[in-house]
């Protein structure tokens, strides 16, 4: 690999920065939620239809924050065979706290040992389920600033999301999501169009720094979730109808221009009224929506003159607007609720859990030049509505393809994960309540069934240091090798690639000086 740190960056401006690779961890336990009905004695689909949950993830006493995002980060410097070295930068976003003043980044310097790189900048970013997002977007300003020095940088949004027993437990979950940032990349943060909304609200927040379990307000977390997306919404259209609009002869921002839409999921069920939210949008933005019977808003002819604020728990304004928005539904949103519905509220991985989902449905023969709307969400209150644009190169070798060949074994991973019986479940959260503050403590929990290249806990010694080990890894696959995602075997098989050999991945600057040279 070549050397990059004297690279001088004054006179280019990084081209296409956005999220270069995807790394996503889930526990390999989960408790199936229709059993977790029956557990706890509720009503049969409350948790499966009400909520629109199919599984939930959870932790042992043997993972905690630091092991998450020690496992996601190490599997995606693996799997996309990139040297430690070559990482300038490493933000964390989580709300899971175990330490009121050592960060989680600190502990995944650990990984950078060997290589001796220790110059590498972020720390961790705290609130709620928006830390990831905002760990993120400081990626994306240092690679776009006079301060970037050629390298990437990895953003790490992780959480273990826990509830006490009662009504909010199935909304749990618990993972971690690891981004490459850096410029030329398959999924480009397209500039000018995000917009923002921050608000004070105790909607959703965790005083008692003993335990893990938030405090809630259901409703007014519900009111601030809705709210928060009608001004993203609203904000994001304006931005987007001057940036995105220029040369097209649309005269106005709406969902039609997005392919898909993703959303931070805390359960399923608000997701599908989430878009149906920012189907009233378009309908109360349009001047003159059409009504008729055969028209785009067939049958809302009464809901004209509604007052978006007044409209939160209007059952008949929900109904209408979800059915209306169904078909929109099923194709940009509902293919985004694969991690979400099998592992739960991830919290701050959550949104990106989404797009991993979306982009492991895609082929690419269809997902060069698409938009993906993106709306982030924490509670507190910090929200914000951006968009990624989908390069179009999907050839072969492409950090596209590269990216799409790392997420087709998505389904394959939450196929493989074991079922436990909720009374088990029920322990398990237990034991985390007793003994997640303690220091000179052992974990009981089994290493049997952890994915081969886990991090785990081992010991809190008498002055809470933490000390974990890496169960062996088997060979994780890589997106660096020739290996077709399994939609594009046939198409890959014409252009006659050779199969299992290595490419040597350029370093961000490579790639920016390489995009300079044949475009100057």
């Amino acid at each position: 690999m070549p050397s990059f740190a004297s690279a001088d960056t004054s006179d280019k401006w990084p081209q296409d920065v956005g999220i270069v690779a995807i790394e996503v961890y889930f526990p390999a336990e989960y408790v199936d939620q229709t059993e977790l009905e029956t557990f706890d004695g509720v009503s049969a689909g409350k948790y499966t239809i009400g909520l629109g949950q199919g599984k939930m993830g959870f932790c042992t006493d043997r993972e905690d924050i630091n092991s998450l995002c020690l496992t996601v980060v190490q599997n995606l410097i693996e799997r996309n065979q990139i040297s430690y070295e070559d990482i300038g930068r490493l933000e964390v976003g989580t709300e899971t706290i175990i330490d009121k003043s050592k960060s989680v980044k600190t502990n995944l310097m650990q990984l950078f040992e060997d290589s001796g790189n220790f110059n590498v900048e972020g720390i961790d970013t705290t609130n709620a389920c928006y830390g990831g997002t905002q760990a993120l977007f400081n990626a994306l300003a240092w690679v776009e600033s006079s301060a970037w020095d050629g390298r990437y940088a990895v953003v790490v949004a992780g959480d273990i999301a826990v509830y006490a027993t009662g009504n909010a437990r199935p909304t749990g979950g618990a993972g971690a999501i690891a981004m490459l940032v850096g410029p030329n990349a398959p999924l480009i943060v397209e500039r000018g169009v995000r917009y923002s909304h921050m608000q004070h609200a105790y909607d959703f927040y965790k005083p008692d720094m003993s335990s893990e379990y938030p405090t809630v307000d259901g409703k007014l977390s519900i009111q601030c979730y809705l709210s928060a997306l009608d001004k993203c919404y609203q904000g994001y259209c304006k931005k987007a109808k001057t940036a995105l609009l220029r040369e097209s002869e649309v005269d106005r921002f709406s969902l039609d221009l997005f392919d898909a839409v993703c959303f931070h999921s805390p359960y399923c069920k608000l997701v599908q009224k989430s878009l149906a939210r920012l189907a009233l949008n378009d309908f109360i933005q349009d001047p003159s929506p059409d009504t008729s019977d055969a028209g785009k808003y067939s049958g809302l002819q009464g809901f004209k003159d509604l007052k978006l604020d007044e409209t939160f728990f209007d059952r008949d304004v929900e109904k209408a607007f979800m059915t209306h928005s169904k078909a929109l539904f099923e194709t940009k949103t509902k293919p985004a609720l694969l991690i979400a519905n099998q592992v739960g509220n991830m919290y701050t991985p959550s949104l990106y859990g989404g797009l991993a989902s979306i982009l492991s449905t895609y082929t690419l023969d269809n997902i060069p030049g698409r938009r993906i709307g993106m709306f982030s969400y924490g509670s507190g209150f910090a929200s914000t509505l951006f968009s990624l644009k989908v390069c179009d190169d999907g050839s072969p070798g492409s950090p596209l393809w590269k990216l799409m060949v790392s997420l087709q074994d998505l389904q394959e991973r939450l196929d493989s994960r074991k079922c436990v019986e909720p009374s088990v479940f029920a322990e398990a959260m237990k034991l985390r309540e007793d003994t997640h503050h303690l220091s000179k403590y052992t974990p009981v929990g089994s290493v049997d069934d952890l994915f081969p290249g886990t991090w785990y806990l081992t010991y809190v010694d008498d002055m809470y240091r933490r000390e974990y080990t890496r169960k062996p890894t088997s060979a994780l696959p890589s997106p660096i090798t020739t290996t077709a995602p399994i939609n594009n075997v046939e198409s890959l098989q014409e252009n006659s690639i050779p199969q299992k050999k290595h490419l040597e991945p350029a370093t961000p600057m490579e790639q920016s000086q390489q995009t300079t040279s044949s475009t100057s």
